[in-house]
């Protein structure tokens, strides 16, 4: 006769090695999407994305530090080129290639350390395009 204590049962090491597994399959796939997401969607929200990453790369506690060059290169979207200008205080930083006229870009308002101590209002523009 079939008995309810004995259903529901497992391995404790079966589970273990089953919630193992589905943590590195979600890891993987996330990882792969991420890779991927830019060259499914179009380029104007790639450029959003660049700039927000761009800006939280070259940002120390909210303020974005320059110069924004190793920022830049670590957040450009694979499958694009970037370009970063960093304007505040009438001063300019630049990273990236030079950008072509096609390019799609997108600005946002940040702020900047001009000096040590002294932080201003910038504006940080993310240009980005499809490249090798």
């Amino acid at each position: 006769m079939w008995s309810s204590r004995d259903s529901g049962q497992t391995e404790p090491l079966a589970a273990l090695v089953a919630v193992f597994a589905l943590g590195v399959g979600l890891t993987l796939y996330a990882g792969a999407l991420d890779s991927v997401w830019p060259l499914l969607s179009g380029t104007h929200e790639t450029a959003a994305l660049a700039v927000d990453a761009t800006a939280s790369e070259a940002a120390d506690f909210g303020v974005v530090a320059p110069p924004i060059t190793e920022a830049a290169a670590a957040a450009s979207p694979a499958g694009y080129r970037l370009n970063a200008t960093l304007r505040a205080d009438g001063r300019m930083w630049h990273a990236g290639q030079p950008r072509p006229a096609d390019a799609d870009c997108d600005r946002r308002t940040v702020s900047v350390r001009t000096a040590p101590g002294r932080v201003s209002r910038g504006l940080l523009e993310v240009c980005v395009w499809r490249g090798l």
